[in-house]
C-alpha cells in the first residue's frame, strides 16, 4: 500500500456500514468491532499508512474534516490494533491529540454528520496522557452526555455505554492521573494504589458490552 494512499480508503475501512436507519443490533455489533478488536487482523496492510502518518507525510489530509478524522483514526486507533500491548501503540497520541483538538477549534468537529465520526474525532482527548488529561476527560463526559441527550430513544443504552466508559476513564485518570495498566509496557513504576487497581484487572477499556448488546448481537448471528 502507497503512503501517497487518499484518506478516502482509511474512511471507507473504519465506517464500512452506514448506521444512519440502522437498527440497534447493528450498532452494537459495529462498536464490538471497533472497540473489541474486531478490525486487528486487516490492519497490517495499513502499516505503511500509519508510519507515513508519523512521518508528517499525510499533513495535506487536515484540509477537510473527514481527512482529519481519517488521519486521527490512523495515528489513534491503528496503533492500537497494529501494536497491541507494547509502547508503540501509544507513541502517537500525542499528535492524535494536537490534530484532534485543532479539528475542536477551527470547525472540522462541528462539519461532522455522524455521532460516531464525532467520537472518534474528540477520542484521543481521552488516550493521550499528560498534565492535562484530567480537564480534557472532564470535556469529553461532557461530551458523551450531550451524545446521550440527541441519540434517537432507541439506541440511547449504546450512548448510555459509551458515557458509562468516560465516565469509568475520568474516575482512572481522577485517582491515578494516568492509566496504570499502561505501567507495564511502558515500563513505569506502578504504586502501591495502583499494583492493587491492576491486581483487580477490570480495565475500562475491556470490559464487555453489556448483556443487552450480548443478546442483539447473538440475535443476528
Amino acid at each position: 500500500m502507497s503512503s501517497r494512499m487518499d484518506w478516502q480508503q482509511v474512511y471507507r475501512f473504519w465506517f464500512p456500514v452506514d448506521l444512519s436507519n440502522a437498527d440497534i443490533a447493528a450498532h452494537w455489533q459495529m462498536l464490538a468491532w471497533w472497540m473489541r478488536g474486531g478490525a486487528n487482523a486487516e490492519l497490517v496492510r495499513f502499516a505503511p499508512v500509519v508510519e507515513a502518518a508519523r512521518a508528517g507525510e499525510l499533513e495535506h489530509w487536515l484540509e477537510t474534516p473527514l481527512g482529519r478524522l481519517s488521519l486521527i483514526i490512523v495515528l489513534d486507533q491503528f496503533p492500537r490494533g497494529l501494536f497491541a500491548g507494547t509502547a508503540e501503540a501509544f507513541v502517537s497520541d500525542q499528535d492524535a491529540l494536537s490534530i484532534a483538538e485543532e479539528g475542536l477549534r477551527n470547525g472540522h468537529y462541528d462539519a461532522l454528520t455522524s455521532p460516531y465520526e464525532k467520537f472518534f474525532q474528540f477520542l484521543p482527548l481521552a488516550h493521550a496522557e499528560g498534565p492535562d488529561h484530567l480537564d480534557r476527560m472532564r470535556r469529553i463526559v461532557a461530551i458523551s452526555e450531550q451524545a446521550l441527550e440527541k441519540a434517537p430513544e432507541h439506541l440511547k443504552p449504546v450512548w448510555q455505554f459509551s458515557l458509562g466508559q468516560a465516565q469509568a476513564n475520568l474516575e482512572v485518570i481522577t485517582r491515578f492521573g494516568r492509566f496504570p495498566h499502561r505501567n507495564p509496557v511502558l515500563g513505569r513504576a506502578s504504586t502501591p494504589e495502583e499494583l492493587a487497581y491492576l491486581a483487580k484487572g477490570d480495565f475500562v477499556h475491556t470490559r464487555t458490552l453489556p448483556a443487552s448488546a450480548q443478546s442483539a448481537i447473538s440475535a443476528v448471528g
